[in-house]
């Protein structure tokens, strides 16, 4: 007579089972907008029979779904729904909490987040170098859009409705142009970063990158700053190198995928 099965391997297949689907779910992530059963199940290095079961049980449950057309599976309604949820949970400090003082501890240099509110780029997060000299920037402080680095790389990567009215009041005290500009918004775009010697405030340089989120938005932007005698601020340059790893890191855990 067959042995009847205990609780615990009931429940150890029940763990096994949800693994297995988690792993088919997480192939049709990698393998969207769509993908074949022969494709999934080479993907999973499962059986198609297996794989096709567990496909019929996600579709049931509306965390998969099968083109009609083409016969070609893909993340369901649900599936959906819950991602979208996972990241609207995503809190931008939270996540940029540790690589920002890991940054700080690598160059030693005063590093901190801003995030765009009602005034403008708003300091909302500080980790100050560790020694005798040492750049103070409080928490809640506005910075500038135009001559600072973490407002350019903003103005470089907001819609321009964000940014128009603080644009004009700032080129008007400049009395610049909003064509002054463009090539340097266009610059920050492209090279991923932005540097300043001392326009901000003399003595001091600063280094920033944007941060994103999974819809491609900027979210935040991480500086770097430092006095020009012991910091440099170099877009080429270690420091600039090492705040690209970390504004990459943070954007890959809010979701945003970066080109390799």
């Amino acid at each position: 007579m067959a042995k009847a099965s205990s609780p615990t391997d009931n429940g150890k297949q029940k763990v096994r089972s949800a693994e297995v689907g988690t792993d088919i779910l997480k192939a049709l992530a990698e393998l969207s907008p769509s993908t074949s059963l022969s494709r999934l199940a080479e993907h999973v290095q499962m059986p198609a029979s297996k794989v096709h079961r567990y496909l019929q049980a996600l579709i049931a449950s509306g965390f998969a779904e099968q083109s009609a057309a083409t016969n070609h599976y893909g993340l369901g309604r649900e599936a959906l729904r819950v991602g979208m949820a996972a990241l609207g949970s995503i809190d931008v400090l939270k996540v940029a909490a540790l690589p920002l003082s890991q940054l700080r501890d690598e160059l030693n240099e005063s590093c901190f987040i801003a995030v765009w509110g009602n005034q403008g780029a708003t300091v909302v997060s500080i980790e100050p170098a560790v020694r005798a000299v040492t750049v103070v920037t409080q928490i809640g402080s506005v910075l500038p859009l135009l001559t600072s680095s973490t407002g350019l790389v903003f103005a470089a990567h907001l819609p321009e409705r964000e940014t128009v009215d603080l644009m004009a009041r700032e080129l008007t005290q400049l009395k610049q142009r909003p064509d002054d500009y463009q090539q340097v918004l266009a610059g920050i775009r492209e090279r991923g970063l932005h540097h300043i010697h001392g326009l901000l405030m003399p003595g001091v340089d600063a280094l920033s990158a944007p941060i994103f989120n999974a819809m491609g938005q900027i979210a935040a932007v991480m500086t770097v700053v430092g006095p020009t005698s012991m910091f440099q601020a170099d877009e080429q340059g270690p420091a600039a190198q090492r705040l690209l790893a970390a504004t990459r890191e943070t954007s890959w855990r809010m979701g945003h995928c970066l080109a390799p």
